[in-house]
């Protein structure tokens, strides 16, 4: 019987690698008994339920890497020279780092999402990759990390060196070149130092690259966009499950936590930035982050918050009054927020610019600031607006939260590109307006995709009406887990 058994399992076995083996061919992974190697990030071979045979990472292929590269060169004057740092490692103390976040341009052109590399592009070479060396000791500290080998076969460098080769190498390229471009905001000694690079900034040869990459990076591909939807749909899932927290635990810092939990178990890495987590007065200061306040049941709650999901942000931010209902005088503060919010969306399209938007918001908010008796009539409206709002009414939106800062507001938009609208009303205890409407702070923000026909509202599935919320918050708050004794007493 033990025989048999043990036959059939044998057998079950063979199908199930057989199986395996066959579904590897079709993808074109050939089964191999070869180790397989850590490079340091993701790779389809380590991480199958994350990336597809020939993505670099998640959702983006080797060949838009290449486009993305050569388009890059192109914008380039014939004889220039890019230069992209990765992101330095920032310490927390002198052995404790800070969670790593690759900069972004240097991610979008090399796909490589640790520190230590440089990339360094030209007609000549294509794209050449100098990267570091692990000793023995770093890897068992730290972990793998990529080198020569993984520059050349993953992330599908023309030519890779090592880092310790920069110093000869580099000079050479940088002689041959007519005009040299860098990242300034990852700018390191490993090259700055270079006799040959500070000849060249001598001769003011050396320019800021983010003006081609934000070029680049401005108008996102398909592949982009699907990561942005999921980015968004996380983050929105995510808030609407914390919103229905809001009325049993309000508290700054529990909400705050509530969030990144929600987010994380999601799918995404990180937060995009600290979460704003704003009740009462709080909320009128614009990135408040301490979130160490308990809401009083009076208050209303801002939240700005965003997730990242392989090197794509979102951008939400939802007010809300954790009791379940808007006071009269909120309720009507709160409406020229939402209706401001709507019509700004509505001039979302190609054609038009953030620019000629924000000037709309402006004038619709200084209208009803003045209506509802928050504003006085004078001349000293422009000044007393710019109190309660001085944000602008949005911003790009991808890699980064306030993705492709050197493109203008004035550049009309174009089907691909992701920006935010988001107006608000930030109103100090001490602003001279009718007492009501003091300590408030409100902001509705949504992210929004310009398409050929209009707009696409990536956060369109996160509620904002108020008979909505109140709903929302009212009908659910029941269904909350009561919190235990220990826990009311650390809250108390």
């Amino acid at each position: 019987m033990l025989r048999l058994v043990h036959s059939m399992q044998k057998i079950s076995r063979a199908k199930v690698l057989r199986g395996i083996s066959l579904e590897k061919v079709k993808d074109k992974q050939l089964f191999s008994s070869k180790t397989i190697n850590d490079i340091g990030q993701p790779a389809p071979v380590t991480h199958p339920e994350l990336l597809k045979y020939g993505e670099i990472t998640p959702g983006i292929t080797v060949e838009e890497y290449i486009s993305r590269r050569n388009k890059l060169i192109e914008l380039l004057p014939e004889k220039g020279l890019a230069i992209i740092a990765s992101a330095p490692v920032k310490m927390m103390t002198d052995v404790v780092p800070y969670t790593f976040r690759q900069d972004a341009d240097y991610a979008y052109i090399t796909g490589c999402q640790q520190p230590g590399g440089i990339a360094v592009l030209c007609r000549g070479w294509g794209l050449c990759m100098f990267m570091p060396e692990a000793k023995p000791q770093d890897v068992q500290w730290q972990g793998q990390i990529a080198g020569v080998n993984a520059a050349l076969e993953t992330f599908k460098a023309d030519k890779a060196f090592p880092l310790s080769r920069l110093s000869e190498i580099l000079p050479e390229m940088i002689r041959e070149s007519s005009s040299l471009f860098h990242n300034i905001y990852t700018a390191t000694p490993a090259y700055t130092n270079l006799d040959a690079y500070k000849k060249a900034a001598s001769k003011s040869e050396v320019k800021d690259l983010s003006s081609y990459t934000h070029e680049l990076r401005w108008v996102k591909s398909p592949a982009e966009l699907v990561l942005m939807r999921e980015s968004a749909s996380i983050a929105c899932q995510a808030l609407l499950q914390t919103m229905m927290y809001s009325n049993v635990y309000p508290h700054e810092r529990i909400l705050s936590a509530k969030i990144e939990y929600e987010c994380r178990i999601r799918g995404a890495q990180r937060m995009a930035f600290n979460p704003v987590v704003g009740g009462g007065s709080n909320g009128s200061i614009i990135h408040y982050s301490r979130n160490d306040r308990k809401i009083m049941e009076q208050d209303l709650v801002l939240m700005d918050i965003g997730c990242e999901l392989h090197g794509y942000v979102s951008d939400l931010t939802r007010t809300w009054p954790p009791s379940g209902r808007f006071s009269s005088a909120q309720e009507e503060v709160y409406d020229l927020i939402l209706q401001t919010n709507k019509k700004c969306m509505e001039l979302c399209r190609p054609g038009t610019t953030i620019r000629e938007i924000h000037r709309y918001s402006v004038d619709m908010l200084l209208k009803g600031f003045k209506e509802i008796g928050l504003l006085k009539g004078g001349r000293s409206n422009s000044l007393s607006y710019h109190q309660l709002n001085p944000t602008s009414i949005g911003h790009y939106l991808g890699m980064d939260v306030h993705d492709c800062s050197s493109v203008s507001y004035d550049r009309v938009l174009e089907p691909g590109v992701v920006i935010t609208i988001e107006p608000g009303v930030y109103i100090p205890d001490d602003f001279d307006c009718p007492d009501r409407y003091r300590g408030t702070g409100i902001r509705i923000e949504d992210e929004v995709l310009i398409t050929e026909t209009g707009h696409e509202v990536l956060t369109g599935s996160m509620p904002k009406e108020i008979k909505h919320i109140e709903a929302l918050l009212n009908n659910y708050s029941s269904g909350v887990q009561e919190l235990n004794s220990d826990a009311r007493v650390a809250l108390s």
